[in-house]
């Protein structure tokens, strides 16, 4: 089959299109699917460039999310079969273990994601366990169909940002919640979340094209974080109060400042470290403050039903940057790796 795979760790010149062997089912609970798009998250560049501790087999396929048609399943599958429009959740887990078990599948020890740790959406086929298969819904009434591109598009974004805002931070209506960076998958879908939360929304950007485009999906407030002081900006709206939920997926390069945006009693989470790991807290503030600080990484299988019911009910969509082709799928890691998105960018397998 075709596929996107990663020939060695380092750069984009380290990806191709290559022919590589089909998987095929091995064992009962799994299903195959003959994928029709797939889409990119900045944890793939992450995995290009070599993750400490991460061995692959290479050459090894790229992408966490996809979308496609089950071609065919094993013994004791269930919930599908043969000619379903089926979409991923990316994260791999035991089902057996404590954390499974009462749902938190992403803190499970032997938790994995497609294309970081086991050969990823990049490719024509894929087999995956019948847990991590759902149906494509059909929106009601007016909402559109969800197109391939949507399907693929939606997943590993939208668990993340739904389990940081409303399973770990319990995001309240009429709270007010700072979104750094909007254009990224997850920063859009998170200002999508905390909207149906009825949150008040400020988001920041170093693009006003995006900071517009965010007005258009429902912020509240837009700030330039290339421009303005965030800090002093986001105590003026908030009468200097701060904000409840801070949401960073930046890490050491808005650290500070995030706590700095607090307001007393608030929560911070994050679910990433894109400008470096290592931060620091005054721990006099933080128990002054009564701060909450707040790791989140994915999402388990009850975030990813009711994800997946606000799709079918068309109050959550996700938003579609750009489809490459399969063929010009380094053009689009390209993108992705310069920042150019609003939203997400897919692959037409």
């Amino acid at each position: 089959m075709k596929a996107l795979v990663l020939r060695g760790h380092g750069d984009l010149s380290q990806l191709a299109v290559d022919e590589v062997p089909a998987p095929v089912i091995r064992g009962p609970g799994e299903v195959r699917i003959r994928l029709e798009a797939a889409a990119l998250n900045h944890l793939d560049l992450w995995t290009i460039r070599g993750l400490p501790g991460l061995a692959l087999a290479l050459p090894h396929i790229l992408g966490g999310d996809g979308a496609g048609v089950v071609e065919s399943v094993g013994n004791d599958v269930e919930h599908v079969q043969p000619g379903d429009r089926v979409m991923l959740n990316p994260g791999i887990s035991c089902s057996r273990c404590r954390y499974c078990l009462r749902g938190e599948h992403s803190l499970c020890e032997t938790y994995r994601l497609l294309g970081e740790h086991v050969p990823g959406t990049l490719a024509e086929y894929i087999v995956v366990p019948e847990q991590n298969v759902a149906a494509v819904p059909t929106p009601p009434g007016p909402h559109p169909p969800i197109s391939w591109a949507e399907a693929a598009a939606f997943s590993l974004v939208t668990l993340t940002a739904w389990r940081m805002l409303v399973t770990r931070a319990h995001l309240r209506a009429g709270e007010t919640v700072l979104i750094w960076g909007v254009g990224g998958g997850v920063s859009v879908t998170a200002l999508q979340v905390a909207k149906l939360c009825g949150a008040r929304v400020i988001v920041t950007s170093s693009s006003d094209a995006k900071l517009e485009a965010a007005r258009a999906l429902g912020a509240d407030e837009t700030l330039n974080h290339g421009a303005l002081d965030i800090v002093k900006s986001v105590r003026r709206l908030t009468d200097r109060r701060g904000v409840d939920v801070v949401v960073d997926n930046v890490g050491e390069a808005t650290w500070d400042r995030s706590l700095k945006l607090l307001a007393r009693g608030g929560r911070l989470v994050t679910c990433g470290a894109t400008t470096g790991p290592a931060v620091n807290v005054d721990v006099r503030r933080l128990f002054w403050y009564q701060w909450t600080i707040l790791g989140s990484t994915m999402g388990g299988a009850e975030d990813f039903r009711e994800a997946v019911n606000l799709l079918g009910q068309g109050r959550l969509r996700p938003v579609i940057d750009s489809t490459f082709a399969l063929d010009d799928a380094v053009e689009a890691f390209r993108r992705l790796e310069q920042g150019e998105q609003m939203g997400k960018i897919t692959v037409a397998v």
